[in-house]
């Protein structure tokens, strides 16, 4: 019998979130190191995917599908290129996030780490998820340890951030959820049976209106998820007060899900919508990106300054998204994994500025260089990768995004390239006034440079932004055969009739088009 092996690597993470639970307290060692060899035990696990995974398969893999509430609400799992890398950036982060918080957290460790387990468990099964409402239950599941995470252990106005971040991410939820239920029984109506299974409904044609509708419910979830202009405004709060581990898994894994739910939901089920969305949209993005770039210039937090750039540059992966072409569909998901790494560690390196100096304003700043000529080179290779330098992974994925969105609409490309500039001029700016120049600050000179666990985090992140930068064909070529598919999906080549169940394998066949417009 096979081992199921998506549902190991789900539900090992919060297995360790119960056993944490009944662990002696006042054992930090004890608690950070059954988290950490979890952790690590999924990222090994998820790493047999990518070595097993067929490249030349279009479709889910490792599918794992079973009877759970009836009425088409299943348990069913599965993976394709979309996910893949998705799911390894998870796998991959958890472990390097529950390392970096062993000196930055000292109170209620073992609760930390039980919601770090639990938020670990809740993005998977967001990225593996081939039933609608299975991924709604991991979708608001996610939504609570992060809750907790910024609620408790964030900054001074912890509470103001994480309900703001609530509000917003429940009332697209809930839209969300209304929509999926219609969609099933739009599906009865057609086919006789309930179906919340994704890749069954994205075959459905349904009417205009209806489209519009429930796009418009999607759409609205996952855009604030993003987080797209202008449902933007609760990012810089979650992300500055919140402690170092959860800014980076907010930057690096939940604004993933945004996006992610557009290309495996809102778009394949929902073309005709999008098709006529897609100039408002496009807009949206290009003001996303030009307006979250002019307000990183003028921040005066670190902290507050990385949280703009993931505007910015969120915003160009969606309008490469909107691109509807294999290239663009590519780079963004390239540039989701890009974004992941190069601000997952800007935040690290903003951790570790503030556990030294308690301040993350610039202007306290000056000349750490010096003091810190180890972490100024960590530092300076997460910068450049966030600016797109040429042989670190940010230029793939920025070349690849304004490609696919130039073989789109060629003024839009040409807008978009300010992602580019702008975030060169904020980054390098901020860079030079925090790292360079004369040591203004007394306390400066105090600061000790990157120790060995830091090294150990920080080094794995660094190592795979110049191998994705050197080698990208690695990953792309396990997402092409996927992204493809997706596209001639939604240019209609797939979306045509669905059987009607029946004994017979000659029952009719009914077109979900007229049937959904009775």
């Amino acid at each position: 019998m096979s081992i199921p092996i998506l549902s190991l690597v789900t539900f090992v993470p919060l297995l360790g979130a119960v056993l944490l639970i009944f662990l002696p307290r006042e054992r930090k060692t004890l608690f950070y190191g059954v988290a950490l060899t979890l952790s690590l035990f999924v990222f090994a696990a998820s790493l047999l995917l990518y070595f097993r995974f067929d490249a030349a398969a279009a479709g889910p893999q490792f599918v794992e599908k079973s009877a759970w509430l009836g009425f088409g609400i299943q348990y069913h799992l599965g993976i394709d290129g979309i996910s893949l890398f998705l799911v390894l950036l998870t796998t991959f982060l958890v472990p390097i996030v529950i390392l970096a918080s062993w000196s930055y957290i000292q109170d209620r460790i073992k609760e930390y780490l039980i919601f770090m387990l639990l938020l670990e468990t809740g993005i998977l099964g967001v990225f593996l998820s081939l039933n609608l409402f299975l991924f709604y239950v991991f979708w608001e599941a996610a939504l609570i340890p992060m809750y907790f995470l910024i609620g408790i252990w964030g900054g001074k106005r912890r509470v103001y951030a994480t309900m703001k971040f609530v509000l917003f991410t429940m009332f697209g939820s809930l839209l969300m959820l209304a929509a999926i239920f219609t969609l099933s029984s739009l599906f009865f109506k057609a086919t006789g049976t309930y179906s919340l299974n994704v890749f069954e409904q994205a075959r459905m044609v349904l009417n205009p209106r209806l489209q519009t509708w429930l796009f418009l419910a999607f759409g609205l979830a996952f855009a604030i998820k993003v987080p797209m202009f202008p449902f933007h405004t609760w990012l810089p709060d979650a992300h500055v007060e919140a402690p170092t581990g959860g800014s980076v898994l907010l930057a690096a894994l939940l604004l993933k899900m945004g996006s992610y739910g557009f290309i495996r939901f809102a778009i394949p089920l929902f073309p005709d919508a999008v098709e006529t969305f897609l100039p408002a949209l496009s807009v949206l993005c290009l003001i996303g990106i030009i307006y979250g770039g002019l307000m990183a210039l003028i921040q005066k937090d670190i902290k507050s300054l990385v949280a703009y750039s993931s505007v910015s540059h969120m915003g160009l992966v969606m309008l490469a998204v909107f691109s509807l072409n294999v290239e663009g569909t590519l780079g963004a998901i390239y540039q989701m994994l890009n974004h992941g790494l190069s601000t997952g560690a800007l935040f690290l390196a903003v951790g570790i500025l503030y556990e030294r100096a308690h301040t993350r304003a610039i202007k306290d700043f000056g000349g750490v260089s010096k003091q810190m000529p180890v972490f100024s080179a960590f530092f300076l290779i997460a910068i450049l990768s966030s600016a797109g330098l040429p042989g670190l992974n940010g230029f793939i994925g920025e070349i690849s995004c304004l490609y696919g969105i130039f073989a789109a609409n060629k003024i839009y490309a040409v807008l978009a390239v300010t992602t580019v500039i702008l975030g060169a001029a904020y980054l390098l700016w901020m860079f030079q006034r925090v790292m360079q120049g004369p040591i203004t600050n007394e306390k400066i000179l105090s600061f000790r440079d990157m120790g060995r666990r830091e090294i150990l985090y920080f080094a794995p992140i660094v190592v795979l932004m110049f191998w994705m930068g050197i080698s990208p064909q690695t990953f792309l070529g396990k997402m092409e055969a996927s992204v493809t598919a997706y596209v001639q999906r939604i240019k209609g080549r797939e979306r045509v009739f669905v059987q009607k169940p029946g004994p017979s394998p000659a029952a009719r066949r009914i077109d979900v088009r007229e049937a959904l417009s009775r």
